[in-house]
Formats: C-alpha cells, sequence, structure tokens
C-alpha cells in the first residue's frame, strides 16, 4: 500500500498472511463458476434445459466456456502473483481476469437472447438475459473508473471501486441458479427441456388424432381420452408418457 492510502486493494489483503486463503478461495470460486458453465452447456444438450435450436447458440456457448477459463486462469494467478512481489505481472493477470469474465458474459448474453426469442413461454431466459445484461453494463463503467482512478493515482476510489466490482461479480455468480435451477428434475417439476418436448409430442399426438379419428379409443374401449389421455391420468404423466413414445 502507499503511504497516502488507507483503504486496502483486494490484493493488498491478499499479499501477505492471508494469500493461502486467498489462493485457494479463487481456485475454488473459478472453478465452481467454470463448471456452472459447463453444465449448462451439457443440460442444453441432453435436453433437461431449453435446447439450443441452432449451431450459432452452441458456438456462442463454447466461446463463452472458453472466456471464462482465460478469466478463471487470470483470478487464479493474479492471486499467485502477488502485487507486492510482481507488480507487472498481476496488473496484467487483473486484466485478463476482468477481461474474460465481461466478453464470457456477452457471449452467453447473446446465447440466451437468441434461446428466449425461441422459447417465449420461457421467463426465465428473459430473467438471466437482463440479468447478464446489467452485469456486462455495470462492470465495464466500473472497470474503466477504477483503471482511470488507480492509474491518477486516487488509489482509496481505486480501492474503494475494486470491492464493488467484487461484489457485483458475486451476483453474477449466483446468477448462474436461475439458469441451472429448471434443469432440476424432482417429483413435482419436470426439467425445462422436457417439458418443451412434450409440447412437441403432444402436438404429434394430436396431429395423429385429427388423421385417425378412430384413435381416441384405439377401436377397443380401453379408456383413452380424445386426446390420447387415460382416463384418471394426471397431466404431466400424461405428458411424460406422451414423450417417451414420440421421442
Amino acid at each position: 500500500m502507499d503511504r497516502e492510502q488507507t483503504i486496502a486493494y483486494i490484493s493488498d489483503v491478499g499479499a501477505y498472511g492471508l494469500k493461502p486463503l486467498f489462493i485457494t478461495g479463487c481456485c475454488v470460486t473459478t472453478v465452481f463458476l467454470d463448471l456452472s458453465f459447463v453444465a449448462d452447456r451439457w443440460l442444453r444438450h441432453t435436453g433437461r434445459l431449453a435446447p439450443n435450436t441452432s449451431t450459432a447458440q452452441k458456438v456462442l456457448s463454447i466461446v463463452s466456456i472458453l472466456f471464462a477459463i482465460a478469466g478463471s486462469a487470470g483470478l487464479i494467478l493474479l492471486s499467485i502473483f502477488d502485487t507486492y512481489h510482481h507488480d507487472r505481472l498481476h496488473d496484467g493477470f487483473l486484466l485478463l481476469f476482468i477481461a474474460g469474465f465481461i466478453l464470457s458474459a456477452v457471449f452467453i448474453c447473446a446465447e440466451y437472447q437468441r434461446l428466449g426469442a425461441h422459447y417465449r413461454n420461457h421467463r426465465v431466459l428473459r430473467v438471466s438475459f437482463w440479468l447478464k445484461l446489467i452485469f456486462i453494463l455495470v462492470e465495464v463503467g466500473l472497470a474503466i473508473a477504477f483503471a482511470a482512478t488507480m492509474f491518477t493515482t486516487k488509489q482509496n476510489a481505486a480501492g474503494v471501486l475494486e470491492w464493488i466490482i467484487a461484489f457485483i461479480f458475486t451476483f453474477y455468480i449466483l446468477s448462474f441458479t436461475v439458469d441451472l435451477l429448471p434443469g432440476v428434475k424432482t417429483q413435482h417439476h419436470t426439467p425445462q427441456g422436457f417439458e418443451d418436448r412434450a409440447e412437441m409430442a403432444m402436438g404429434v399426438a394430436g396431429r395423429g388424432l385429427h388423421h385417425h379419428p378412430n384413435a381416441a379409443t384405439n377401436g377397443t374401449g380401453d379408456g383413452f381420452a380424445g386426446n390420447g389421455r387415460k382416463e384418471g391420468e394426471n397431466e404431466r404423466t400424461w405428458k411424460m408418457r406422451l414423450l417417451g413414445k414420440n421421442f
């Protein structure tokens, strides 16, 4: 810290006695955040989340993961090469960290915008898109202000801004809970992607009944309603049965 500086940077705190804890925290944070990106990609690929509808969306997702990995490398390396012993390297890795995750957010935001345009019934996609867009705009503004104050020797103002940037980044990490929860399968919840496929299956079944009106009872009076739903069968079970039949 400079002599006139009274507010410590996060890097100042992590450069001395707390360095092992600082490195551990950075590693754990980045590993789990990167796993969230990979989980999102995998759940869309397997259909538990609303699947990508174009190659462009998949490319955006993969590029987002690559930038997240770059940002993660920057965060881990800046914690190892501390500001006291490796000042220039530390600043370079700090830039890599901030730029990597902002660019990652830009690409995943673009993917969600395209997904939301296709799956208009999924409100969670719109919510996630706006959360990430707000993160991008706020963090870019704060990063510019941070760089300006740091290089004009306004160290206390830069220290405050760095803590604010880190605090907002925490909420960005938590926003992935909103993205991944719809892919969880429980007794009372069908994964987001399964719902889409079930609706498609219902459409297929409806078209089949339209072309084959006698199929409503299979000609045997076996208790099927006109829409292919068994008597006494709840809607969720009916959708999942159609899903298994048509996919």
